[in-house]
């Protein structure tokens, strides 16, 4: 290694082990309550590597500090260019200075980073050794993900979930898989459904006081993450198409994909528009949502559903407040199924068994919403309504659902914005929106 690196390297490192915090204020004590926080501390007592992946800004690094203040770790950001550009000259050398146990802040900015891990892993196995964030999805980067494998656990964190802003313990997962909905009465959520919507989960706009400064800090974060990370990703000729393709895939959210939509109003073909798509899921702002399948049924649609990472980003793409969203009920309904869905996914996140996510549509027009599929043993099916009504009619697709999944069918919920929890027979159920995050 050259002399000058060496030196500046065990220079970083001292000033790592005598101040833990790169000569930054640790953060405060968090808001509200993050229920990955379990996860992560039994992962740091049994992995060498631990990575916390999710969007920037989500509250990666106020959990990896929080956890890490309390066990004695260092903390390096590489968003500070000195740090990410010694990393670059040396990375093994950077690697071997470390103290012990180390968070390494925006991980996915210094990938030669991920080969000199592996390498210090393996020469002294170390369980917590090192806390990794990343605001890029390295298992989309195969050379990255390799390699460590084996050797990594991988969180995802999403921005607060709706049970968090709440404070109250998640328990509709557990209670949707026994299908054990009670006839009980719940008040309804009215104008405060469209707030929920169009304020997200993201803590920084959160904490801003009205809804035109959320929406100026969301329109200010896009630009920022197109500018850095997504450059840093990929080198791609139209980064200037990207928030305009954004707000485009926000008007489909919780549509099927439509590329050919999408690219229509750019002079880029169809498969560079994918390709677009592809790098924005990798930034967690897209998500699509593949259909699922039976051998039961050959008549299904096979196109995924197409979601904004939160419904708060979307409302801004979109220049939608909570006021204009309630007016808008076409849209209202289309968010309401986003923020549904990410409740769901956030919920499922804090779970030790993994949950695939579905939607169902049959080429007669039949669909679920959400499906939600645990393992091989069983799934169940959301749909969602933004009216205070559901009848009959509205489990016309959970009943193929149903048909499609035979025995392993758990039950079947319409999510709606009403009063009451009532089953509908064979278990179906109407359930109130508000039970996402108040049933124990």
């Amino acid at each position: 290694r050259p002399t000058t690196i060496l030196l500046f390297s065990r220079h970083l490192t001292f000033r790592l082990a005598a101040y833990k915090g790169y000569d930054q204020p640790m953060p405060e004590t968090a808001l509200y309550p993050r229920y990955a926080e379990p996860r992560l501390t039994e992962a740091l007592a049994d992995s060498p590597v631990v990575l916390i992946h999710g969007p920037r800004q989500c509250g990666k690094t106020t959990l990896a500090r929080v956890v890490g203040e309390r066990m004695g770790y260092a903390y390096v950001n590489f968003d500070d260019d000195v740090a990410r550009g010694a990393a670059e000259a040396d990375p093994a050398g950077f690697v071997a200075d470390l103290p012990e146990h180390t968070i390494l802040d925006e991980v996915q900015r210094v990938p030669a980073l991920f080969a000199a891990l592996k390498t210090a892993v393996d020469r002294k196995r170390v369980v917590g050794r090192f806390m990794l964030t990343g605001s890029a999805n390295v298992l989309l980067v195969p050379k990255l993900a390799d390699s460590l494998a084996g050797r990594m656990q991988i969180l995802r964190l999403h921005p607060l979930a709706q049970c968090e802003l709440a404070r109250r313990a998640p328990g509709f997962l557990d209670v949707l898989f026994r299908g054990g909905f009670k006839t009980r009465q719940n008040e309804r959520l009215a104008g405060q459904l469209a707030e929920r919507i169009a304020a997200g989960g993201y803590p920084a706009a959160l904490a801003r006081p009205t809804e035109k400064r959320r929406a100026t800090w969301y329109r200010d974060y896009l630009e920022a993450l197109v500018q850095r990370d997504v450059r840093d990703l990929a080198r791609i000729s139209a980064l200037d198409a990207l928030p305009r393709l954004l707000s485009l895939a926000a008007a489909q959210t919780a549509r099927l994909l439509n590329v050919a939509g999408l690219a229509a109003p750019f002079q880029l073909s169809r498969p560079t528009i994918r390709d677009y798509v592809t790098l924005l899921e990798r930034v967690f702002l897209l998500e699509t949502l593949p259909p699922w399948h039976s051998n039961r049924l050959s008549r299904l649609v096979k196109t995924p559903k197409l979601h904004l990472g939160d419904s708060g980003l979307a409302c801004a793409l979109l220049g939608v407040d909570a006021a204009s969203l309630a007016a808008n009920r076409p849209l209202l309904g289309q968010l309401l199924e986003t923020f549904v869905f990410q409740e769901l996914r956030r919920q499922a996140s804090w779970r030790d068994e993994p949950i695939g996510f579905f939607h169902f549509r049959d080429k007669d027009g039949a669909e679920v919403d959400i499906v939600l599929e645990r393992g091989a043993r069983e799934l169940v099916g959301v749909e969602v309504k933004a009216s205070a009504t559901v009848t009959v009619a509205d489990f016309r697709g959970m009943r193929k659902l149903r048909e499609a999944a035979g025995k392993r069918f758990a039950a079947g919920v319409v999510l709606y914005d009403g009063e009451i929890t009532a089953s509908f027979g064979d278990r179906f159920f109407a359930v109130p929106l508000r039970a996402l995050w108040e049933t124990r």
